[in-house]
């Protein structure tokens, strides 16, 4: 599935945070990763989330979809992380 993942974590969690979403998603803005991930890596990545997070304090939303295609993507201005020069 085509995942779109926002977190909102303290500041003193939010390198660890960072660490662990760039091991399953591509970094694309502060706090905005985006990727594909199976099933059992989105529950993987859930799960060391919730390790790193204060459940009271801190969020993580994910948007999905079944494919990347059913996404309309715009950017306006520069890309934080340009995906095409991924070879």
């Amino acid at each position: 599935m085509y995942v779109i993942l926002v977190y909102d974590i303290e500041e003193k969690r939010v390198g660890k945070m960072l660490k662990l979403c760039r091991q399953y998603l591509n970094w694309i803005q502060n706090s905005v990763f985006e990727g594909e991930l199976t099933d059992v890596k989105l529950k993987e990545l859930l799960h060391k989330a919730r390790d790193i997070m204060i459940l009271d304090k801190d969020s993580l939303i994910i948007f999905s979809s079944r494919q990347e295609k059913w996404l309309d993507k715009q950017v306006l201005g520069k890309e934080k992380n340009d995906l095409d020069n991924i070879l």
